[in-house]
Formats: C-alpha cells, sequence, structure tokens
C-alpha cells in the first residue's frame, strides 16, 4: 500500500512530455503528476491535458502551465521530482532547469528510454538526429522509396505535435490533403506529413503512440519512426539510424536528448558534405567513432533543386526556411538560403522591415535570424501574420525552403519556388542495410 503518492512535473512542450506521462506515470499509484508545463511552442500552456487522455486517476484532467512558473509550481504543490520531457536543447539548458528543481527542493529526472520506447512485431525503422533541421526528412523519404520499390507496405509514425484539442488528435491518421486539412493542420504539421502523402503513403501521429502504434500495425509491414527534433523513438527500433549535421558540428555532444542518439545509434550520417567543410566533418566523424564505435559512419551529400533556376538567377528573393530549424534548431538559415547562392540571385532580401506581430517577436526572441524568414503557422493569426510579411516584402520571388506548399495555405502576391533536397546514397549501403532487415 503506497502511503503517500510522489508528487510530479512533467516539463514539455506538447509532445515528448505527454508520452512520458502515458508510458510510465498515467497508470502508476504511486505518482501523482500535479501538471505539465510548456515551452517552445506559442501558445500552447494554458490548456489541460483531458480527463478522457489522463485515465481514471486524473477524472479531472492535469492543467499545461507556463514552465517560467517552475519554482512557483514546485512550492505550491510541494513536487517531489520534476521530469524533463523535450528536445533540442543545449546540456547547459537542461541542467540549469536542473537547478531550478533541485535548488526548490525537488529532484530532477531524465527518463530512460527503456521506459519510454513502445515494443512492436512489425519491423521498425528509425530516423532520428543529433538537432533538428539535421536532414531526417529525405532521409525517411529515401527509406519510404527503397521499400516502395520492393513492394514492401510501408506507414511513417510521426513524432507529436498536437497543438490543437488533444482529444481530437489521441490518434491520427493522414494519407491525404483533405485529412491535414480536416485536422487544421499547422505549417510545422505539413511540413512533416505532407511529403508523405505526395508520394501515396500514409503517416500516423497524435497523442497516445501506444494506440497510435496498434493502428499502424494494421497497416504496414515496416513501420517507420521519423523522429522529430532531436527526440529518441517512441517505438523500439530494429535499425536506429541518426543523422548528424557537420555545419554545426560538435552539437552531436552539446545538446539533449541528441547526444543519447548519437551514442544509441547503429547507422550514423553525416549528411550535408556538400556544403561542410573538411574540417567540420571529421569533428564529426572522430566524435562519433569515439563514442560508438560500433555504429556504421556514412557520408552522403543532400543535393538541393529549385523547379525553375531561371526563376531565381538575377532575381530579388525572399527565403522563407524550416520553421524549427532556423529558429530553436539555431542554424539562423537553410536550404532557401543556400539555393539563392548556388543559383545566382541577385539579393537575398531583407525581411526584417516588415515584420510584425508574432513573426517579429520571433526575430526578436533567436538572435541568429537575420535575412531568413521562418515558416511559423502555429495558429490561425500567426499564419496570417506570415502572409502579411511575405506579401510586404519588395522582392521578385519566394523561395520556399519548407517542405510544403506554401501557396496551399496562404496567399502570395508574388510567385513561389520550391525549393527541394534529397538524400543521395551513392554506393547504395543504406539501401542494403534496409533491405537486409527486412529480409531477415
Amino acid at each position: 500500500m503506497v502511503e503517500k503518492k510522489k508528487k510530479v512535473v512533467i516539463m514539455g512542450a506538447a509532445g515528448k512530455d505527454f508520452h512520458v506521462f502515458n508510458t510510465v506515470y498515467r497508470n502508476n499509484p504511486e505518482y501523482e503528476v500535479v501538471c505539465f508545463t510548456a515551452t517552445q511552442i506559442p501558445n500552447i500552456e494554458g490548456r489541460k491535458y483531458p480527463a478522457e487522455l489522463a485515465g481514471e486517476l486524473y477524472p479531472n484532467g492535469i492543467p499545461i502551465l507556463a514552465e517560467e512558473d517552475l519554482p512557483e509550481i514546485i512550492r505550491k504543490y510541494d513536487v517531489d521530482e520534476v521530469v524533463f520531457a523535450y528536445s533540442d536543447v543545449s546540456h547547459e539548458y537542461v541542467m540549469h532547469r536542473g537547478s531550478i528543481a533541485n535548488a526548490h527542493g525537488a529532484d530532477f529526472i531524465l527518463t530512460g528510454t527503456k521506459y519510454t520506447m513502445l515494443k512492436t512485431d512489425k519491423k521498425v525503422i528509425a530516423v532520428c538526429a543529433v538537432r533538428t533541421g539535421s536532414g531526417k526528412s529525405q532521409t525517411s523519404r529515401y527509406i519510404t522509396k527503397i521499400l516502395s520499390e520492393a513492394g514492401i507496405k510501408a506507414v511513417a509514425i510521426r513524432h507529436p505535435m498536437p497543438y490543437g484539442d488533444l482529444t481530437k488528435q489521441k490518434v491520427q491518421r493522414f494519407a491525404s490533403y483533405e485529412d491535414m486539412d480536416k485536422a487544421d493542420c499547422t505549417i510545422e504539421e505539413r511540413e512533416e506529413y505532407e511529403p508523405y502523402i505526395e508520394r501515396g503513403l500514409t503517416v500516423f501521429a497524435g497523442v497516445d503512440y501506444e494506440a497510435i502504434l496498434r493502428e499502424a500495425e494494421k497497416e504496414a509491414d515496416v513501420i517507420i519512426w521519423d523522429g522529430g527534433n532531436n527526440d529518441t523513438p517512441f517505438i523500439k527500433p530494429n535499425l536506429h539510424i541518426v543523422v548528424a549535421d557537420p555545419l554545426r558540428a560538435g552539437h552531436e555532444l552539446k545538446y539533449h536528448p541528441g547526444e543519447t542518439n548519437f551514442r544509441m545509434a547503429d547507422v550514423i550520417i553525416i549528411n550535408k558534405i556538400d556544403s561542410a567543410t573538411p574540417e567540420q566533418i571529421a569533428e564529426v566523424e572522430n566524435h562519433a567513432k569515439e563514442v560508438n564505435p560500433k555504429a556504421v559512419i556514412l557520408k552522403v551529400r543532400s543535393p538541393i533543386t529549385v523547379e525553375d533556376p531561371d526563376m531565381v538567377k538575377g532575381k530579388r528573393v525572399l527565403c522563407v526556411e524550416d520553421g524549427p530549424t532556423i529558429t530553436h534548431g539555431e542554424m539562423g538559415y537553410g536550404a532557401a538560403t543556400i539555393a539563392a547562392q548556388r543559383f545566382g540571385a541577385a539579393e537575398i532580401v531583407d525581411p526584417k522591415p516588415y515584420l510584425v506581430g508574432s513573426i517579429k517577436a520571433a526575430f526578436e526572441k533567436y538572435k541568429q535570424l537575420d535575412k531568413a524568414l521562418p515558416a511559423l503557422g502555429y495558429f490561425e493569426e500567426q499564419l496570417k501574420e506570415l502572409e502579411e510579411v511575405i506579401n510586404n516584402t519588395p522582392c521578385d520571388v519566394v523561395l520556399a525552403g519548407t517542405p510544403i506548399d506554401l501557396s496551399r495555405l496562404i496567399k502570395v502576391n508574388k510567385p513561389v519556388i520550391r525549393v527541394k533536397y534529397e538524400f543521395e546514397d551513392p554506393d547504395g549501403t543504406l539501401k542494403d542495410m534496409v533491405m537486409k532487415l527486412v529480409k531477415e
């Protein structure tokens, strides 16, 4: 008989935090989760994790509060444990939060993967990274192409991005553009789902990954876990692929939980070798050999193409980039900026004089932002602000370095040229590894 439940706060960003709760705490009578805290994504605090998802121990649901109030929360609820459960932050950042928790008397916990990785009888290929924007998407697309050409039914399960009605988002299945429209998907969600849908594949996502996995099993021979940011897999993989970014060499050992992935990986892909220096590539490779000597190391290119190079050459271009990559991913630029330089743009136009609302706030928060405009659209008002900034910025064309067709979501008063990037497997090593796995 448990005399006193341990009181727990789970720190998150509407993703891993819910999964940690579902797998470790939901039906555990030894603990009482008093709240989640939220950060990183705008307008996600102030909600509740609903009773329908929280289970019988939480008939009133669980409040989601702002992370900045953590000290007050620990005091108010007499919290015993603070669990850190979100991704793509520096080790220093994590331990600052640990110091806050400890200073106010609470333990600080990072939940181990053996507690959070679900199991299945299906073959699972996990594609993860050391930082967001490393190149997971094109790697996942390449693997789905291999499987499709071999006649193997694959579905993707995507890392959670539940920013809307959590009850409705318990299990989500996306097989068409209409499915995304019905779910009111944000730009960030569309960036991840649309490339699969364009290839005729199905993507599952949502909140309850046990339920999501069981639905995906009904349709799949092979499941691809498509990780978000630099998070660890929610499903135990048979093949764990981790993409490293030499343009941010050293980050593979400095960011959480990217370093965990780096150390766990079966395959470490050093991507973007056509953009990085030999010294950057060597640094990542040396770190891989040092901390994970059993991993297979692949060095690959990530070729960038545009639909019509003549529309770029000699033109004034506005570069719109993948939002997470150039905000909390700390890159400051992405594929559109590289394409503008490679295909001879006369000028990369600075959008800063035309910023409004939450887009302007993002530039104030993320100091690395300069001329690249993040494709932010977490809520309807922000989408309209993005549209206003693009339409007011004087340029000839918009180079869109996001994986989606922006013109489907906003009305743009100038041509939008999509920038695409693919995975290059010159000697077929990754293909051979994938096919060996599925034939076993």
